[in-house]
């Protein structure tokens, strides 16, 4: 008891008759666990982790009588495993985690007088569990006879059974039942659906299976633009059936799909279609299906003229429009392929901006259906992409179950083509080049004249000395200089007088008698 043992010890005596491992650490219970104690009739594994039980686990101990495996973990039990145990007599799995008893698993434990599968996890049961039980075989043949027949307690209480059609044959069964079997709490309860819920299993009467037959009252319906449009179709099966919707082979998102039972083996199912717009007219399907089959029904919705005649053409509010309640649309960024929108909302009074959900409905301008987008509170941008080159769309942003107003729509071209962009974009880069380079060219001049710098203060003293002594007999008359004169040319601007460093030398007043030389181009430099 509470030992921290992880698994079944390998050297228990031979001899022994009776093992009880209780509130400890065991997990599994592997192949061959106890096949030194073929003697062992009474083996109790009360209240560890259990969680799988090897085919095998049994094996050699064909004088064991009773097993005890209560408050573990199993969530499936091997059943053929009790091949092994023939003298099996009683059986404790309560507190488990069973979910599924299969029609095989009563068939090998022929001489079992106590089975308790109280407290699991069991939601239906087939009758031909029992059926193939040889205890309930025998007590079928000996009906009339004298012979005796060992009692077997039955305890099948505090499970979640589900009262539908397919627990039927069972609950027939615990209705019948009689010695030799014997069932320790006959008041079994039901915990769903919910109109059968807390019921005893002798005060319901289930019907037979069947599959789903689907109907709607109107198949075709015609509506004003804006108004609020609910589709409604009624499913008979048993058991409930599983109910959706599709638009355009489309699944269609459940939070406008409502569906609850309406009687015992029929469902209302409803599509909620907030501020019908022509984008929204088409075939809808409603689909029901179970275990033994499908079916399903088509409404076809058609969307006519506004119900206003004051409102504006095309588009029309699902109820008196509220003061203020508007939407300012705008295109933030284009590409080729999609748009950026922006937008801002002025709420109506009753209403925070923050809680406020819109619907975005987009496609091409001339399409008769447009894909409708549900944007929660507090986003006021989206962008929409994967739209075609050279395309005309409309885009409309409105408060949701309220129909789009003039002025919050925008159409808009998307982009011819790609290579157009990209030609464009060549035409700028080669625009850029050419403005660098010419750019460039008084540049160049500049650092040209900078590096010739420091060889023309070298020569500047002998070079202005020059000038003074010659005047002006280096006249600047030959056309043949060529880009290495540049830096001569420059060094006849670097020249300064003696007495002032980096002070500029007053322009030379002309005197009478001396030619002026003449102007020297600047072209001629080149």
């Amino acid at each position: 008891m509470s030992a921290l043992l992880r698994q079944i010890p390998t050297n228990i005596p031979q001899d022994i008759r009776k093992i009880r491992i209780e509130n400890s650490h065991l997990t599994e219970l592997p192949r061959g666990s106890f096949e030194n104690v073929s003697a062992l009739e009474y083996l109790w594994l009360n209240f560890n982790n259990i969680t799988v039980m090897h085919i095998k686990s049994l094996e050699y101990l064909l004088a064991l009588k009773e097993l005890r495996l209560q408050g573990n973990k199993l969530s499936s039990v091997p059943w053929t495993a009790f091949q092994d145990t023939p003298a099996l007599k009683i059986l404790d799995l309560k507190h488990n985690r069973l979910d599924v008893l299969p029609e095989h698993a009563l068939r090998y434990l022929p001489n079992l007088t106590y089975l308790d599968l109280s407290s699991n996890q069991l939601t239906i049961i087939s009758r031909d569990v029992f059926y193939s039980w040889p205890v309930y075989q025998r007590s079928q043949r000996a009906e009339g006879q004298i012979e005796a027949i060992s009692n077997a307690v039955l305890a099948l209480h505090d499970n979640p059974w589900i009262c539908d059609c397919r627990l039927r044959g069972f609950v027939q069964f615990i209705k019948s039942v009689g010695p030799p079997i014997i069932l320790m709490n006959a008041y079994l309860t039901c915990s769903s659906p919910k109109f059968r819920a807390g019921k005893f299993f002798h005060e319901v009467e289930l019907n037979s299976c069947m599959k789903p037959l689907t109907s709607a009252l109107d198949t075709n319906l015609t509506v004003p633009v804006g108004l609020n449009v609910t589709l409604t179709c009624f499913v008979q099966a048993s058991p409930s059936p599983t109910v959706w919707w599709t638009y355009a082979l489309k699944l269609l998102r459940a939070f406008n799909v409502s569906t609850e039972p309406i009687s015992e083996e029929t469902v209302r199912s409803e599509l909620l279609i907030p501020a019908a717009r022509p984008a929204d007219a088409g075939n809808y399907t409603c689909t029901a299906a179970n275990f033994l089959g499908n079916t399903s029904a088509a409404i076809t919705l058609r969307v006519g003229v506004p119900w206003a005649s004051t409102t504006p053409p095309g588009w029309a509010p699902i109820a008196p429009a509220e003061p203020g309640a508007h939407v300012e649309v705008r295109i933030a960024k284009q590409t080729v392929y999609g748009i950026t929108l922006e937008w801002f909302a002025v709420a109506a009074a009753a209403a925070e901006p923050g809680d406020t959900w819109y619907t975005l409905l987009v496609g091409r301008y001339d399409a008769a259906q447009k894909d409708t987008i549900y944007i929660g509170p507090g986003v006021n941008t989206y962008s929409v992409t994967d739209l075609l080159p050279a395309t005309k769309y409309e885009v409309c942003v409105a408060v949701r179950n309220q129909a789009p107003r003039k002025g919050q729509c925008v159409v808009f071209v998307t982009g011819s083509d790609v290579s157009q962009l990209e030609q464009r974009e060549k035409l700028i880069h080669i625009i850029v080049i050419v403005c660098a380079m010419v750019l460039a060219v008084p540049a160049g001049m500049y650092a040209c004249t900078t590096e010739a710098r420091p060889g023309c203060l070298a020569r500047c003293p002998g070079t202005c000395l020059r000038r003074r002594r010659g005047g002006q007999a280096q006249a600047a008359g030959s056309k043949e200089s060529t880009l290495d004169s540049l830096p001569a040319g420059s060094e006849d601007g670097l020249c300064r007088p003696e007495g002032g460093r980096g002070s500029r030398r007053p322009p030379a007043r002309e005197e009478p008698g001396k030619t002026r030389p003449p102007h020297r181009n600047s072209a001629d430099l080149y």
